[in-house]
């Protein structure tokens, strides 16, 4: 038996020891191991690095705009000191979501090359488009990111003002709304709706 493993396995360790034109099949495979472990650990380190508070303020148009108002609400400062920051609330945790948001956020950065926000006043003319682009991805998703913090069925009802558990209990509760649809304006404020169906 040993005969024939040895026999099936000696093809194999030759080819692996045997040079491709400069290096052994076997020295290729373990670099390319190596590689994929710097690659991934790079791709990672700047995943997470453009996954910061500091990375998505640091254009004028976040810091000076929408990041101005987020410090105003209870999201950015309050009694218990737990801040959701940019990506808390934009970007879902588990890998695979996230992926694909940075994906479809890589768009903007065309938004910043051609300066489509680089005012205040073209910001405010563009609000209400940004704001549903955002409304619309978090409906899509089921307010995924809202729900990473705050889960329905860790809510105490009874602690809530009557109105809210009502209508938490009554929309969150049978899965016919989600947080988006009541909560638009919770930490940056509403664009002009006029002209905007409600509801």
């Amino acid at each position: 038996m040993w005969e024939r493993i040895k026999h099936r396995l000696l093809p194999i360790w030759r080819t692996l020891r045997s040079p491709s034109r400069h290096y052994s099949l076997g020295f290729l495979t373990v670099a390319g191991f190596v590689a994929g472990i710097v690659f991934w650990g790079g791709f990672n380190t700047a995943l997470e690095a453009t996954n910061t508070e500091t990375f998505c303020t640091g254009c004028h148009e976040m810091r000076d705009n929408v990041f101005q108002e987020l410090k105003t609400t209870i999201h950015y400062s309050n009694r218990s000191g737990v801040r959701a920051t940019c990506p808390d609330c934009h970007v879902p945790h588990n890998w695979t979501n996230k992926i694909a948001r940075k994906m479809q956020a890589s768009k903007e950065v065309w938004g910043k090359v051609f300066g489509t926000i680089d005012t205040r006043e073209k910001f405010l003319d563009h609000r209400l488009e940004l704001a549903m682009h955002e409304w619309d991805r978090l409906k899509a998703n089921d307010s995924l990111e809202c729900r990473n913090c705050h889960d329905y069925s860790s809510m105490d009802l009874t602690r809530q003002g009557s109105r809210a558990a009502q209508t938490h209990k009554l929309w969150l509760g049978t899965r016919k709304k989600t947080c988006i649809d009541c909560h638009k304006g919770v930490a940056h404020h509403l664009p002009d709706m006029t002209g905007v169906p409600q509801g």
